[in-house]
């Protein structure tokens, strides 16, 4: 499943350069462009952005401080872990929730130079809320089992922080 988001992902950023390096060498070559390329590029971008927050958050990309979590102990890092989780896929719900509200709010309006239903814009919300939340929830359940590692716990390395 994620080899078809990192795929996915690639085609978007693809197109996405492609618009944009074709709109601006019609626009500065021959003084015309594609008049939808610049707002399906945005949209594309918005994708690219969701779609790689959920690949990110499931490589345990995301920020993290693991200066206080290093210190303590492991019953500590698995304590702090699973508040993390819980809090994340708690703002996740909300994610989730607003943009389900805003997708179906936005499914009749359309984009003015591509024709595009805006709720494809607002739907790249939605899907990274429920991705989100579905990897938060295997990793609270990996946690509550003792499936994780403790190099899951706590991916880096203290002494190097300081």
């Amino acid at each position: 499943m994620t080899k078809g988001l990192e795929w996915m992902l690639i085609a978007m950023l693809s197109l996405m350069v492609l618009l944009v390096f074709g709109n601006v060498v019609l626009r500065y070559g021959f003084n015309s462009g594609i008049t939808f390329s610049e707002e399906v590029s945005r949209f594309l971008f918005v994708w690219v952005t969701f779609l790689g927050s959920v690949l990110l958050l499931r490589d345990g990309g995301h920020l993290g401080v693991h200066i206080l979590t290093g210190r303590l102990s492991p019953r500590g890092r698995r304590a702090c872990r699973f508040t993390s989780d819980l809090l994340v896929f708690l703002c996740c719900a909300l994610l989730t929730k607003g943009a389900w509200h805003q997708t179906m709010l936005s499914v009749d309006n359309h984009a003015p130079a591509s024709g595009l239903s805006l709720a494809v814009v607002y739907s790249a919300t939605l899907f990274c809320g429920v991705g989100m939340g579905v990897i938060l929830l295997n990793s609270m359940y990996r946690l509550a089992t003792g499936r994780m590692t403790d190099d899951e716990l706590n991916p880096g390395d203290v002494e190097d922080a300081l």
